[in-house]
């Protein structure tokens, strides 16, 4: 079961973690901030945390990243999180800095936000989760500070019965990052039954709940050709039912009920049935309860909003929606856009209410909010990509085209320019095939950039490379575009050709443009 929320908030303030002995700072000190290392030197960093008996807490992030922002928004800002900082070694990784895609690869950090936290001597501990409230993410911190187990050897113990787990064990296995698809405890394909398996073992009480609902969310998401653990439905849809009539255990979940409401749905129900009734009419009362509470993050709020939105497009997929919902969703992002200063927070709030207004069919609204953000975000080039999203929503080809065009010429740092500029050769390709000048012209660029970017073939740019050779292929499947096509293999080959044999990103190099063997 869950600590109870004044053990841990006096966890939280009065406990001092087991790998320090290191006192409280002065509150002068506090004020100081984070004492980020940004240098890269993660070596160093992990020498500094055995030196200091200290956990070593890496972040990794990018600035354009609307959840990075909510975390410096409503997390990193927090005095309490400054003042627990004193007691780990804190390494601030930005995508694009110098050797970070490397970095990303060795530590298997992917996505946007990545938090883990190691022990003094490189042993991760856990993977902290990016979308709860910053209450519950200092819980799960300061719970993870003071284990002298791993959850990886927590999630042994728990398998073989879990009979000796304490509850705060049993709570660093409900919030682990288990959506990671770089996460290191089991194989992705076997995530949904270990959970639900977990959800089996966990003592009655809250935790056990959270891990039975990220079971579902993970069944709901099994990739296609892959295994979904079998579940029974009505008793699914049952405990859905109970957990969103409880407001505490709604509210303690809400990460999973404000992203996941549809698909959730439609996973333990059947179409047009009485319980998919039943549990709609329980998860929009739940979500509008969400959509008002004043203690979650505006972002978080308006996720609640953009669930309602899904939850009537489960049943209305592409027509217009219900005119007072339609009304209630731009009196929501107006009342919140004009509310949130914060350029961090910013980041974060517009991009998801953009995406609530486009989903509810709202797209000249939600184009004129993201146009008006292009003059204040510190990140434009991020909206400019949404923008194009509902350019081709409409139909409107050539404006998207113009859009993922304009997102790369803005975007900034070598990683982010390289997955701009693959995203753009990849939406020419779909949606203008035919301008092959256009789409040859726009692959030098990027493969130019490769060129001078040093660690290019790691982690993240890798991906999108990938990507981007894959829709190449498919591009010239019929040999049309085969002269086009030699011209930017002969300048990867160019590339490829000057990194030494035993470089392991010669292969990934060589393999961007393969063709996929029939």
């Amino acid at each position: 079961m869950k600590l109870q929320s004044a053990v841990i908030a006096s966890i939280l303030f009065a406990a001092v973690p087991v790998f320090s002995a290191v006192a409280s700072p002065a509150s002068s000190s506090a004020k100081a901030g984070i004492d980020w290392q940004k240098d890269n030197n993660v070596d160093a960093a992990f020498a500094r945390a055995k030196a200091g008996n200290k956990p070593l807490f890496l972040y990794w992030g990018a600035a354009w990243c609307p959840p990075c922002n909510q975390v410096k928004a409503t997390i990193f800002n927090r005095q309490d999180f400054i003042e627990r900082s004193r007691h780990f070694v804190p390494v601030y990784l930005d995508g694009d800095s110098p050797s970070a895609q490397k970095l990303g690869a060795r530590f298997k950090v992917r996505g946007y936000p990545t938090m883990i936290l190691f022990k003094p001597d490189g042993t991760e501990i856990t993977r902290l989760p990016g979308e709860v409230d910053s209450e519950r993410y200092l819980q799960v911190l300061t719970l993870a500070m003071n284990t002298t187990n791993s959850v990886q050897d927590i999630l042994k113990s728990a398998l073989a019965g879990g009979k000796n787990l304490k509850a705060e064990e049993w709570s660093l296995l409900a919030d682990y990052s288990w959506d990671d698809p770089e996460q290191k405890l089991v194989d992705v394909k076997d995530v949904a039954a270990t959970l639900l398996r977990l959800s089996d073992l966990a003592p009655t009480g809250h935790d056990a709940t959270r891990i039975y609902l990220k079971a579902l969310v993970a069944i709901a998401n099994v990739k296609p050709g892959q295994t979904a653990p079998a579940f029974d439905k009505a008793v699914a849809a049952d405990k859905l039912q109970k957990a969103l009539a409880d407001q505490a255990v709604a509210r303690d979940n809400m990460d999973l009920f404000t992203n996941y409401p549809a698909d959730l749905t439609e996973l333990t129900t059947t179409a047009k049935s009485d319980a998919r009734a039943k549990l709609m009419a329980a998860f929009n009362s739940a979500l509008l309860k969400l959509a008002d509470d004043s203690s979650l993050s505006k972002t978080d709020r308006l996720t609640a909003v953009d669930g309602l939105v899904a939850l009537a497009r489960q049943e209305n997929p592409k027509g217009t929606l219900d005119a007072n919902l339609l009304k209630d969703v731009k009196t929501r992002v107006a009342q919140i856009d004009q509310a949130t200063t914060d350029a961090y927070e910013r980041q974060s709030v517009i991009s998801t209410a953009a995406h609530a207004l486009s989903n509810a069919g709202l797209l000249d609204d939600s184009d004129a909010l993201l146009k008006a953000e292009l003059k204040r975000s510190h990140s434009p080039y991020y909206f400019m990509l949404s923008l194009a999203s509902n350019a081709k929503k409409r139909g409107d080809k050539t404006a998207a085209v113009n859009w993922y065009e304009q997102a790369y010429k803005a975007a900034k740092g070598p990683a982010t320019r390289l997955q701009w500029g693959s995203t753009y050769v990849s939406g020419l390709i779909e949606l203008a095939p035919q301008e092959e000048g256009r789409i040859e012209k726009a692959t030098q660029s990027v493969l130019a950039e490769i060129g001078g970017t040093e660690n290019a073939f790691y982690e993240r740019n890798r991906a999108s490379l990938e990507r981007m050779g894959k829709k190449l292929n498919e591009w010239n499947k019929d040999g049309k575009h085969k002269v086009a096509l030699q011209k930017v293999r002969t300048q990867l080959d160019g590339i490829c050709n000057k990194l030494p044999a035993n470089d392991p990103q010669k292969a990934a190099c060589q393999g961007v443009l393969t063709e996929a063997k029939s």
